[in-house]
């Protein structure tokens, strides 16, 4: 039976209890193939709150090199190696196989600036051989092709699309990608991440994902709280056996591993197993990242206090909107600010429904005083951001999201606008039109819809029936648009689609010429066709 991702979120998600309602099994690559499960690790079983949290390295250039697009100018030359490592998950676990960036997963977060380009060079050092289970049948991962293919994308970056990260754009053990990030933006917390055709899902779950940073002078003179009270939070969850191995449920069947998706009882902040961090008791910054396959997130703190949010996927909002939850759905990020200064010598939780996340101690240990209390005032404005009026839009693109089922209601297959990938280019915008694209959600789940290369506004979300428009094609509408909630209404580049709902976005193609991606950020539909190509074209 197909369990949705919202009836998942009701329940309080106890991973073991849907991969059994599922007849599903988690394995290795080697339990798969042997049809034998190991036992999934419990994390409740783990103390918790033992280990500081990490704070992930800050990446060095190498050297400088001619920029692509300006030959005597200079910029620097980044080389970041992707490898099989060791890394301790918890205190009480043996160290975890994973593949990384470096020396660690998440790997080095870049920081760069708006306006100064560099390069990236992404270096494949991997084993040749995959230790997560392949599903053959998946376009682009075919038996013929190698096992270990990566190629990185920069998720929120206005990218060539040469250095774009195209999905069939995969090099194996041994090779290597020089990317140009122009970095023509303003100031945004974006993430690198794997994007091989037909096995994303496993390269991320393995530990493909880091954070990259741009700063602008504009967020510099706010004054938001940096240096170390600026903290980044890669948030994603795994599951792991006994042996405090990675763990990834498969269907049962020996010749066709892949599921709908996976839920994680293990929830990693940094790379790390339910850690703390020692907080002294004034304004934090937290940088968050939500990196699961497929998991959605509703952030609260244990203490019930409220928190503001000052910025989402591509940078600051208006100004800082007041919240006590927050959903964020995979690959999505909301730049956070909490105040402890109220809240000396206290321990909050950051949880997430039924899931501790982690632990903040405020003014915990004897390097933080009690008395270190800093007054700070959040600006009420961040920075300008005018709408776009729908009146700019120059076409108005209908795009379904359908999952289709087998005889027994279990989700087999998922596309967009009911195509597969190798079908036609059906989205060609001109470059500098603006359009406006309604995701019209079949399905019962939530879809994260992510368009490289731009960044969007959304315009509204508005109940429709569904099955008038699967049998005749027609969009009826059952009640009032809905805007965005005001933590959505700034600057987005990934959309929660909402079943049963019609999700509007404006966007203005800009940039570059050339063809790009859209799809689904739950890991699990992107391999499995939730996935499309779009050209944008010049102007005629």
């Amino acid at each position: 039976m197909f369990i949705s991702r919202r009836r998942f979120l009701q329940q309080g998600g106890f991973a073991g209890a849907i991969l059994a309602s599922q007849g599903l099994s988690g394995a290795s690559r080697d339990t798969h193939q042997t049809g034998m499960v190991k036992p999934t690790l419990d994390p409740n079983s783990l103390a918790k709150f033992v280990d500081p949290i990490p704070d992930p390295e800050i990446a060095g250039s190498i050297s400088s090199r001619p920029s692509p697009t300006e030959p005597h100018t200079q910029i620097p030359y980044y080389r970041l190696e992707m490898r099989q490592i060791q890394q301790k998950i918890h205190r009480d676990m043996k160290p975890t196989m994973l593949w990384g960036f470096g020396n660690s997963s998440p790997g080095p977060t870049i920081e760069a600036r708006s306006g100064q380009g560099i390069l990236v060079e992404w270096v494949n050092a991997l084993p040749r051989e995959h230790f997560l289970p392949i599903d053959h049948n998946l376009h682009g991962a075919e038996a013929r092709l190698p096992e270990t293919r990566a190629v990185v994308h920069l998720h929120g970056a206005k990218a060539a699309p040469e250095s774009d990260g195209y999905p069939e754009s995969w090099f194996t053990p041994g090779r290597s990608a020089l990317c140009h990030y122009s970095n023509r933006q303003e100031a945004a917390t974006l993430w690198y991440h794997d994007h091989a055709m037909g096995i994303n899902r496993l390269n991320i779950y393995a530990g493909l994902l880091g954070l990259y940073i741009i700063r602008d002078s504009a967020e510099d003179s706010l004054n938001l709280p940096a240096g170390k009270y600026e903290v980044p939070l890669v948030i994603c969850d795994r599951l792991f056996d006994g042996d405090g191995q990675l763990f990834y449920p498969v269907s049962g069947a020996s010749n066709a591993p892949w599921v709908p998706e996976v839920f994680g009882n293990a929830i990693l902040v940094n790379g790390k197993l339910l850690p703390y961090l020692e907080v002294e008791p004034r304004q934090y910054r937290f940088r968050v990242l939500n990196g699961s396959n497929g998991r959605f997130y509703c952030f609260s703190l244990s203490n019930g206090q409220e928190f503001h949010q000052i910025g989402t996927d591509q940078g600051l909002l208006a100004g800082p909107v007041p919240l006590r939850k927050m959903l964020l759905g995979p690959g999505e990020r909301a730049d956070l600010v909490v105040d402890f200064s109220s809240h000396a010598g206290e321990q909050i939780v950051l949880q997430n429904d039924a899931f501790v996340v982690m632990q903040f101690r405020v003014g915990a240990s004897a390097h933080i005083p009690i008395n270190a209390k800093v007054a700070a005032v959040l600006p009420v404005k961040l920075r300008t951001i005018l709408k776009t009026p729908e009146s700019e839009a120059v076409k108005i693109r209908p795009l379904s999201i359908n999952e289709y089922h087998d005889l027994a209601g279990n989700s087999m297959l998922m596309l967009l606008n009911a195509s597969y990938w190798k079908m036609p280019i059906t989205e060609k915008p001109e470059l500098n039109s603006t359009e406006i694209w309604s995701f019209i959600n079949t399905t019962d789940d939530s879809h994260p819809i992510h368009l490289h290369l731009v960044r969007f506004q959304i315009l509204d979300r508005r109940r429709f029936q569904i099955f008038a428009y699967r049998t005749a094609g027609e969009v009826k509408f059952t009640g009032a648009a809905i805007l965005p909630d005001p933590n959505e209404a700034g600057w987005k580049d990934t959309v929660r689609a909402d079943p049963g709902m019609v999700t509007r976005i404006i966007v203005r193609f800009e940039g570059f010429l050339g063809r790009y991606v859209w799809h689904c950020h739950i890991l699990e539909h992107e391999d499995n066709e939730m996935m499309r190509p779009f050209e944008v074209i010049a102007a005629k």
